[in-house]
């Protein structure tokens, strides 16, 4: 192979300019502008003109559409070079129909973009250790970018998956005195024939375990996304944060979940740029959508369709970003005692559904108006659209939009929309239960987080409480905890085990997810019989007796941090009055007589550290979030109280 010349003959022959003629026309400037503009303002209309665009339209208001697009794609869609996921494949076809509705109505679209990464592509590898950290620092430059363009009107921001689309509602709410709507970017369609994203994700650990062949695992792994563009087909952290940006009222109505690539997915696009304008020209901001009352409205959808616990970090980010209070632990334990699951959607059951069915079903604005029926959806809270819950739920009962996609649903897959979003009396009737439970325990003295809708009803007892007494597993790293579930070391994980996994919150590696071992446990035939302690967290598509967000975490001196192999494990959770408990109990014969004693009478498991590929911005993130409350806060940044810390520390420092 020949090396490449670098300074060979350039392939145009012809001379390079160096000089070109300028635009035509004029700038459409006057006296006040020259006199009182500054001479930023004024420049960026040269530059606007610069870029081709027209002169005469250049006083126009202007929007920021600010999305999360990846990949370069040719104009038949196919690819120039990869995006990371399917969720910004194809958000540049809503920027592209945002800003021709800009133009319409002779406004000049801006357009910026900050990429995100894959979940999904990064589970298991190192590249988990910036996945929640990217969060924080891709809201950080969103706002950078928005106060940059000094005299945007308004942002429509869009995006899809699990780190942009938070990052972007932070983003929005941070700058809340703006016209700013969100566009959630969609969902991928599930394949015809074969599994879904979710069950795809699980072919190693099948393959190894014997569970499926080489040929079947190819297969599979092939065809899972049916089509190129949107968010996942089960309701993980992706979707899940979909729904709530439209529960917080961020979005047109019927937004999230839309199929995307298809004309009901590009409308909204032109409609949320329209929403943007209408808000602007009434007066109103996204302050004024966004109160105590869209939080309380977020946490309750969230509950109702069984969403990821993931958003346990991002609603609390959101508040915060918006300045108003954030809801804790008993606050998301209240409102999950007041409503159960009513959406039957992947990963939940019993069908389990794909995301898009829930949207043909009805979506938010069907959910709403059956938790409005309850008396609990607080319905005069604001929208995007200057209309109130009330208003909109009124509209979309009667709406043909709403019988259109209802009858699409049967007619395409045969499916009855109340099967999807299931009134909730007959859910109750049912047996569906609440999403989220928040057991404590001498394990997790601060607490830590279960999604009980999802745990297999075949383990639960007649009382609806899940039981577990086994003994622990103890890992320090997700790589050894896998290998023991592939049955690749001794002693391999069995049906019984208490899965340990220490040292993953935010101090020992930027909290990775461990969707990994979750989703093994789902697929695996002995699975449903092991459960899985851990102070890492989870993806929204995780199901099964999984208890993470565990608190303090192991290198924050949890007593996690001191579980041992053998060990015996006992978990009580109770699906109905959502309380639950994990502890270490002794065994018959134990020379301590409490547990106390066992636990103060060992130091840490000698193998938890700090992982040693953990990057330098990532322990700067833990370290900050940690100040600023931590797992519990949502992972944001508290800046005075981390302000606060650092005078005190430096003066601490400075008297020894």
């Amino acid at each position: 192979m020949s090396e490449p010349d670098y300074f060979g003959a350039l392939e145009n022959v012809s001379p390079v300019q160096t000089k070109a003629t300028g635009p035509t026309g004029k700038l459409p400037l006057s006296d006040e502008i020259l006199r009182n503009w500054s001479s930023g303002d004024l420049f960026g209309l040269t530059q606007s003109v610069g870029m081709g665009f027209d002169p005469r339209r250049v006083l126009g208001d202007q929007y920021l559409i600010l999305s999360t697009q990846g990949g370069m794609r040719n104009p038949d869609g196919t690819p120039i070079a990869l995006g990371y996921h399917t969720g910004h494949w194809e958000v540049g076809l809503l920027v592209q129909a945002a800003a021709e509705q800009v133009c319409q109505n002779d406004g000049v679209p801006f357009a910026a973009f900050v990429s995100d990464p894959c979940d999904g592509r990064t589970q298991g590898t190192q590249g988990m250790f910036d996945s929640l950290p990217y969060r924080n620092d891709a809201a950080m430059v969103m706002r950078r970018l928005i106060r940059s363009l000094p005299q945007r009107k308004g942002v429509i921001g869009i995006a899809t998956c699990d780190k942009g689309l938070p990052a972007m509602m932070m983003a929005l709410a941070g700058s809340s005195q703006l016209a700013n709507v969100l566009v959630p970017g969609g969902v991928t369609l599930p394949p015809t024939v074969g599994e879904d994203a979710g069950k795809v994700q699980t072919i190693g650990v099948r393959y190894s375990r014997g569970e499926m062949s080489l040929e079947e695992a190819s297969l599979e792994g092939c065809r899972a996304c049916g089509t190129p563009g949107g968010g996942c087909q089960f309701l993980g952290t992706a979707a899940t944060s979909q729904v709530v940006a439209e529960a917080l009222g961020m979005t047109v109505p019927h937004a999230a979940l839309a199929p995307s690539g298809q004309p009901i997915w590009t409308k909204l696009a032109r409609d949320s740029a329209e929403a943007s304008r209408q808000m602007v020209l009434r007066g109103q901001s996204l302050r004024d959508v966004l109160t105590d009352d869209a939080i309380f409205n977020a946490m309750l959808i969230h509950a109702a369709v069984g969403g990821s616990t993931n958003l346990l970090l991002h609603i609390p980010a959101i508040a915060a970003a918006a300045g108003l209070k954030r809801p804790d632990a008993a606050a998301f334990r209240k409102v999950n005692q007041m409503v159960p699951r009513f959406v039957d959607c992947l990963p939940n059951g019993p069908v389990g559904h794909p995301t898009v069915r829930l949207f043909l079903a009805g979506g938010v604005p069907e959910v709403a108006w059956h938790l409005r029926e309850l008396g609990l959806l607080r319905a005069d809270a604001i929208t995007i659209t200057g209309n109130t819950w009330n208003e909109l739920i009124d509209q979309w009962r009667a709406s043909d939009r709403r019988q259109v996609c209802r009858d699409r649903l049967v007619e395409a897959d045969g499916v009855d929309p109340d099967e999807v979003i299931i009134p909730p009396a007959e859910a109750t009737r049912r047996g569906m239960t609440s999403t989220v439970c928040f057991p404590s325990g001498n394990l997790c003295p601060e607490g830590s987080v279960i999604k009980a809708t999802s745990i297999d009803p075949s383990v639960i007892d007649e009382d609806n409480v899940y039981r577990k007494r086994g003994p622990a597993r103890v890992f320090t790293t997700e790589r050894a905890a896998i290998a023991a579930i592939k049955g690749q070391t001794e002693p391999a994980i069995k049906a019984g085990d208490v899965i340990v996994l220490i040292g993953r919150g935010p101090l020992g590696c930027g909290m990775e997810e461990t969707y990994q071992i979750t989703s093994a446990l789902k697929y695996l035939s002995f699975g449903k019989e092991v459960a899985l302690i851990t102070d890492a967290r989870f993806s929204g598509v995780s199901t099964g007796a999984c208890i993470g967000h565990v608190g303090p975490e192991a290198l924050a001196g949890g007593p996690i941090a001191k579980v041992r192999d053998g060990d015996i494990i006992e978990i009580e959770v109770d699906r109905v009055s959502l309380t639950g408990r994990v502890d270490l109990v002794l065994e018959p014969g134990a020379t301590e007589t409490t547990v106390g004693q066992r636990l103060a009478a060992r130091g840490p498991h000698p193998d938890l550290a700090v992982e040693a590929e953990m990057p330098a911005d990532t322990r700067l993130w833990a370290a900050l979030q940690q100040v600023g409350g931590g797992t519990w806060g949502g992972c944001v940044y508290d800046v005075d109280e981390i302000v606060a810390t650092l005078e005190a520390g430096l003066k601490a420092r400075q008297g020894q």
